[in-house]
């Protein structure tokens, strides 16, 4: 059985700042192709993403990116430019959280249209940001984590979504004193290092690897 997968998403997906075979959506292609004969299944996997890109942008290219392609599994990774509070904006974010919110919801209606069986969507990590945007009481964490919020509610709203709560994992890897929140991003503190990159990996992996099981396996 052949299986189209997409990874639809920004920087995060991407890898921005390592190299492009340390990414935990390389790791995730390169085990899901591993174990494909174990499954019978024949993988198609591409990574859909583009740094900076916010869900207004990626809804603007879906049509040819996701809906031409008739992809059976979504991977939805958004929120952390949609959060962002640029300076030439006035203290607006880039995209508003209503909008975040219903950009969202239109970017799983449209998967599932074009044949997406199985859609995942992911919150974002945690970041050590804790300054003020300028025009803005505001910081860049106070902002990703109310986003991340956004995201939880439409998984709540919907039964046709896979929630990977990464925020959530990483917060209490961190509460338990496994894991330090520096050791998970770069030195901008914004993208993810390599230890960020394989925990994304043993988290998001596992849990697409038993939904593929429940829903195509033969």
């Amino acid at each position: 059985m052949k299986l189209k997968l997409a990874f639809f998403g920004d920087s995060i997906c991407v890898g921005q700042g390592i190299s492009i075979h340390e990414g935990w959506v390389v790791k995730i292609s390169k085990e899901l192709t591993r174990i494909s004969s174990e499954n019978k299944l024949n993988f198609f996997i591409s990574n859909s993403s583009v740094n900076g890109r916010t869900t207004r942008q990626a809804l603007e290219s879906m049509p040819y990116e996701i809906q031409n392609q008739n992809y059976q599994i979504l991977i939805i990774q958004f929120g952390m430019n949609d959060c962002n509070f640029w300076e030439t904006d006035y203290g607006v974010p880039r995209v508003s959280k209503q909008a975040f919110k219903a950009n969202l919801h239109e970017i799983i209606d449209r998967g599932i249209n074009f044949g997406a069986k199985l859609i995942m969507i992911n919150t974002n990590h945690p970041t050590p940001i804790k300054e003020n945007f300028k025009n803005k009481d505001l910081s860049y964490q106070d902002s990703n984590r109310a986003y991340n919020e956004i995201i939880r509610e439409v998984y709540n709203e919907r039964n046709d979504v896979i929630l990977n709560d990464i925020e959530m994992h990483i917060d209490s890897l961190i509460e338990s004193k496994k894991l330090i929140i520096d050791d998970v991003v770069l030195n901008d503190r914004l993208h993810l290092s390599l230890k960020g990159h394989e925990i994304y990996f043993d988290f998001i992996f596992k849990k697409l690897e038993n939904q593929i099981n429940k829903k195509f396996k033969e």
